[in-house]
């Protein structure tokens, strides 16, 4: 990590001694443009989902860019690291599709998930389920999150895509070489970060066995300068959006959720997002934070899980997206210097300007994102996210490790894989039981309750 000498953005004191009257959990841990860099290192996920949400189904995005702005402000407090706020996949895969879910009723799954997850929370369920899980299981998991992410990344990286009928519709129309969203520059941008940031370690070794301080994240902010890029193609293909823009946010309005629609949400969308979020958004994400950050105490996955239920709890009426944490985000902020709370606050800051001073017309700037250069930022999230299952210490670890996140990615189901990855472990525990020794016991706990009663019945005679 970056060295604090001669830093004078760094936490703890200043020049003079004297403390700094930010909370701890938000102090840098780094420097400032580390965690700007962190700070736009899940957008690769967020840009996607919000933008073909608001063409498609009519999402009001000032509104979502506000209160994911506060969830933002608020799990950098409470967290203390760079707790990503993430729309959440399921609901907004089943919005988009044939079923084309309404507004009310992708607002209806996201407090159904909400109000669940709560409950587990608030009853320590959700802990009990945590330290019951076996860690290959948690690996596969996350590895299968990280792979899908890195797929998704490739084809945005070559194909053209339709964001109006899907966050992942690509087209069979190969990316044109040339141009502002051609792959020359998706390459261009891939290769420019991994030259600035290499693996996405702090340190590296040389060959004599000396450390020495590499062109880290945390000096080079990377995916923020690759970021502004994009703002700034944003504009040069197309300066007509300017015509667009629209000042002031969007008025906010309670969503009217009638019976229908809650029982649509939930079996729709609720149902096959639930899964997800208890493995992906509060188990994989409590685990994952505990690997990156390992000075820092472990995530309660009660507080976490709470923290999804509350958020949602109170955007979900005003017609914000459904959002939830994500490991897959949390990897991708450490990946381009997220360390703290600070960089999650950075993007809190930006959210809420945009939501404030644009409203939902900000939607016209990201309709022409270079879309390439997203699927470059997603590419690193996914595969530092997947590059966490790489501590199996045996064979048989990685064998359910691989067949959970195998069977995940076949299927389409991070809960097909789990109950596969939870059947598979406990078949392979079930061959280390002695079963000679258990029928023996139980042969012989037999015989002496008979000699027993045999003994009973001589007594009485």
């Amino acid at each position: 990590m970056a060295s604090s000498a001669g830093d004078p953005l760094l936490p703890g004191e200043d020049g003079d001694g004297r403390r700094r009257f930010l909370p701890s959990n938000i102090r840098l841990k780094t420097s400032v443009w580390s965690e700007l860099g962190g700070a736009v290192g899940d957008l690769g996920t967020y840009i996607p989902i919000v933008l073909a949400l608001s063409l498609a189904s009519h999402l009001d995005l000032g509104t979502t860019l506000i209160f994911t702005a506060l969830y933002n402000f608020a799990t950098g407090l409470l967290f203390g690291i760079p707790m990503p706020v993430q729309p959440m996949k399921s609901i907004a895969a089943v919005a988009l599709s044939s079923a084309h879910l309404t507004i009310p009723q992708i607002m209806s799954a996201g407090l159904a998930v909400a109000a669940i997850l709560l409950f587990l929370g608030v009853t320590g369920l959700m802990t009990a389920i945590y330290r019951f899980l076996p860690l290959p299981v948690v690996r596969g998991v996350q590895l299968s999150q990280g792979l899908s992410f890195a797929f998704t990344a490739v084809k945005y990286i070559r194909y053209e895509q339709d964001f109006s009928r899907s966050s992942s519709a690509s087209t069979s129309v190969q990316r044109p070489l040339l141009g502002l969203d051609g792959l020359v520059l998706a390459l261009a941008a891939l290769l420019f970060i991994i030259l600035t940031t290499g693996s996405g370690d702090d340190d590296d070794v040389n060959r004599d066995g000396t450390n020495r301080r590499r062109r880290s994240c945390s000096r080079v902010p990377a995916a923020l300068i690759v970021f502004a890029l994009g703002l700034v193609l944003c504009f040069v293909r197309d300066p007509s959006i300017v015509q667009g823009l629209r000042f002031g946010p969007a008025p906010l309005g309670i969503v009217k959720i009638t019976w229908d629609d809650f029982k649509i949400g939930f079996w729709e969308a609720a149902v096959p997002q639930l899964p997800l979020s208890v493995l992906n958004s509060v188990i994989a994400v409590c685990k994952l934070s505990s690997d990156l950050f390992p000075e820092r105490a472990e995530l309660s996955p009660a507080r976490v899980s709470v923290s999804i239920g509350l958020m949602n709890f109170v955007g979900c009426w005003f017609g914000a997206m459904p959002c939830c944490h994500g490991a897959g985000g949390l990897a991708g902020q450490y990946r381009f210097g997220g360390r703290s709370g600070a960089s999650v606050v950075f993007l809190a800051i930006g959210k809420l300007v945009l939501g404030l001073v644009f409203g939902n017309s900000f939607v016209t700037i990201l309709g022409q994102f270079p879309i390439g250069i997203l699927g470059v930022m997603l590419l690193f999230s996914g595969i530092e996210l997947a590059m966490a299952s790489r501590d199996m210490g045996s064979k048989e670890e990685s064998f359910v490790m691989l067949v959970c996140a195998g069977v995940s990615l076949t299927g389409s189901s991070a809960a097909l894989g789990f109950i596969s990855g939870i059947v598979l472990y406990l078949l392979l525990r079930s061959r280390e039981v002695d079963i000679g020794g258990v029928v023996g016991r139980w042969g012989a706990g037999r015989r002496q309750s008979a000699d027993k009663t045999f003994e009973d019945g001589n007594g009485d005679a």
